[in-house]
């Protein structure tokens, strides 16, 4: 017999979803709370039949790349640019505090304090995903709140591709002082290289590409121009760049969003987006060892609860060190205090 695990796999995480997304909605809950727990249903650490963990992963990816690709057709460079003198500054303050305060936190608990600042590294970053489903959800994403929040992601996810870059030199301190400032300079410059090409280069060739495919009026030929384009761009950032595929996405999505033909863009990847973000939620599911939680539940309850207030109070304080109008602040707080995806690499 041949494999399907693939096909398991899928049928597995999509049945599971259903059927605990629907529950969760039934008790007034959002459906993601049901998929992350179909995630634990169907996983390796769970008795019973079981989804193979890295083809959801990979699955799971697709997912974020056709999410923030869709995010990307309805931003403009312009809107980004608007909201800069809060999403940068703030960003980076509270990436910064909120790493200091957990890394303290953990520290004091009688951690090492390298492995304190890589968790307060981690669990300084929001989930890319989470966030933007919510305010998705919400109709939230086109308002200027939701424009900040965006703006706020992409700085993150920059700030977490230099975080990557620069943990195994700073781990073996290999090179000193100025082999981690090379390494930094050589990184920044990749991510100014590749906005460079995706917003000039890519902005020329692009819409004139799907303009091209559209007049030959074959709908399967105009969803897969936009699809190869989504992750081809995102895997390319990744390998050649050192980028996020979630960033090589969110840019191919605002160069493809200057055609004249990027509602029907975001017309085909809307359902494919919406599909593959569930088996992201239920991929994070399958991660989850319950079991080693419950041998470790003071951890893992601290782990859970202590530092999303600590990144909320955080937020709130910076958010008034750089002037975030008022009602922007309990929203940005509560939307950003998560902790992201980034803990898992």
């Amino acid at each position: 017999m041949h494999d399907i695990s693939l096909i398991t796999t899928i049928a597995l995480s999509l049945a599971a979803a259903l059927v605990f997304g629907l529950l969760a909605k039934r008790l007034g809950l959002s459906p993601i709370i049901g998929y992350l727990i179909a995630g634990v249903a169907v996983g390796p650490y769970t008795p019973g039949i079981s989804a193979d963990p890295v083809i959801a992963s990979q699955l799971a990816e697709i997912g974020v790349i056709l999410l923030m690709f869709g995010v990307g057709l309805h931003f403009r460079l312009k809107d980004l640019l608007a909201v800069k003198s809060i999403a940068i500054p703030a960003a980076i303050g509270l990436s910064f505090a909120a790493t200091v305060a957990c890394t303290a936190i953990v520290v004091i608990a009688g951690w090492p304090w390298q492995e304190g600042v890589v968790f307060g590294i981690t669990v300084s970053v929001a989930s890319t995903v989470v966030l933007l489903r919510s305010l998705l959800d919400m109709g939230l994403l086109d308002t200027p709140e939701g424009h900040a929040a965006v703006g706020w992601l992409v700085v993150e996810d920059i700030i977490t591709v230099l975080v990557l870059v620069l943990l195994p030199p700073l781990a073996s301190s290999a090179g000193g002082e100025a082999g981690i400032l090379k390494t930094v300079g050589i990184a920044l410059v990749k991510l100014v290289v590749l906005t460079m090409i995706m917003m000039f280069a890519g902005a020329r060739f692009v819409p004139h590409l799907l303009l091209r495919v559209a007049r030959l009026r074959s709908r399967e030929l105009f969803t897969l121009t936009v699809l190869v384009m989504a992750i081809s761009v995102a895997t390319v950032s990744y390998l050649a760049f050192g980028a996020s595929m979630a960033l090589g996405a969110f840019l191919a999505g605002m160069v493809v969003g200057q055609s004249k033909v990027s509602h029907q863009a975001a017309a085909d990847a809307l359902p494919l987006r919406d599909a593959f973000a569930v088996l992201f939620f239920v991929a994070v599911g399958m991660s989850a060892d319950l079991g080693l939680i419950a041998t470790r539940p003071h951890a893992g309850a601290w782990i859970e609860t202590v530092p999303g207030p600590i990144k909320a109070a955080v937020l709130l304080v910076v958010g008034r060190i750089f002037r975030l109008p008022g009602d922007a602040r309990p929203l940005l707080a509560i939307a950003l205090s998560q902790g992201g995806e980034f803990a898992f690499v």
